[in-house]
C-alpha cells in the first residue's frame, strides 16, 4: 500500500502549506482583470521556453516562471496554468475550480489545439481532484493512467540504456505463435493484432459520455504522432493490416 494521504485537519497544521499560498491577493488582481478573447489572441513574449522543475514557494514568483513555459503561446494558456496553481494550493478552491471548469466548457476546443501534452494531463489530474461529477473523473483517469504508464516505460528506457533495435527472429515468432507476458497477458501480433483498434472502440465509446472526455481522445490522438516518440507512434509504423489500425 502507498503512504496515507495527510488528512486536510493534518495539512492545516503545515507552515509548508500556508507559505506557498503567500501573495495570492496580486495573483488575484492579474487574474481578474482578464478578457478571454483577449487572451486567445495576445502571445507571451520571450526568448525561449524553459520549462520549470519543482516549484517556488513564493506563489508570485512561481506563477511568474510558468510564463516561460508558454513563450510564444496564446496568454490564456498561462492563465489556465496560474488556475490550476491556485486550486492545488487550495486557494479559494471553489471560486477558482468554477473559473476552470467554465474555461473548459466554454473554450474546450481551442484550449485542446493550444496547450501541450503536459498540460492536459494537468488539467485531467484537476478536475479528477475537484469535480463531483464520477463519470468526467473516471473518464479523465484514463488518460491521466495511460501517459503516466508510459513515462514510466520511457524513464525505464534512459534508465537502463535501452535502444529499440528491432530482432528480426523476435519478429517472425511475436507475428506466428503466442508470446507469454505475466499473469496470463501475452505479447501483441505486430503488424496485425486488433487489441489496440478495440480499445480504441471502447475508448471513443466512453468519452462520449461527456463532453470534456474529448481530453482523453486528444492525448491518445497525439501518442500515435511520430514526433511524440512513444510506444504508441512506434507500433503505429509498424502496423500493416489497415482493417485494425486503430489510429
Amino acid at each position: 500500500m502507498p503512504p496515507r494521504k495527510k488528512s486536510k485537519f493534518e495539512q492545516w497544521f503545515s507552515f509548508s502549506r500556508h507559505q506557498r499560498r503567500f501573495g495570492a491577493d496580486k495573483i488575484y488582481e492579474s487574474l481578474e482583470q482578464t478578457d478571454i478573447e483577449t487572451l486567445k489572441k495576445k502571445l507571451i513574449v520571450g526568448n525561449d521556453i524553459e520549462y520549470t522543475y519543482g516549484s517556488e514557494k513564493d506563489l508570485n514568483k512561481h506563477i511568474e516562471n510558468l510564463k516561460r513555459e508558454f513563450v510564444g503561446q496564446p496568454e490564456i494558456n498561462h492563465f489556465h496554468a496560474s488556475l490550476i496553481v491556485l486550486i492545488r494550493r487550495e486557494i479559494d478552491i471553489d471560486k477558482n475550480y468554477n473559473k476552470f471548469k467554465d474555461l473548459w466548457l466554454s473554450e474546450r476546443d481551442f484550449l485542446l489545439n493550444s496547450l501541450n501534452m503536459r498540460w492536459l494531463v494537468s488539467a485531467c489530474d484537476t478536475f479528477i481532484d475537484y469535480e463531483k461529477d464520477t463519470t468526467l473523473r473516471a473518464i479523465l483517469m484514463i488518460a491521466v493512467v495511460l501517459i503516466n504508464t508510459i513515462k514510466a516505460q520511457e524513464t525505464e528506457a534512459i534508465l537502463c540504456n535501452q535502444r529499440y533495435v528491432e530482432n528480426k527472429t523476435a519478429l517472425e515468432k511475436l507475428q506466428s505463435q503466442r508470446v507469454a507476458l505475466f499473469d496470463g497477458t501475452s505479447a501483441l501480433a505486430v503488424g496485425t493484432d486488433d487489441t489496440l483498434r478495440n480499445m480504441r472502440w471502447r475508448l471513443d465509446q466512453v468519452c462520449s459520455e461527456h463532453q470534456l472526455g474529448a481530453i482523453v481522445i486528444e492525448i491518445f490522438k497525439r501518442l500515435q504522432c511520430e514526433e511524440n516518440n512513444n510506444i504508441y507512434s512506434r507500433s503505429k509504423q509498424r502496423h500493416k493490416r489497415e482493417r485494425t489500425s486503430w489510429w
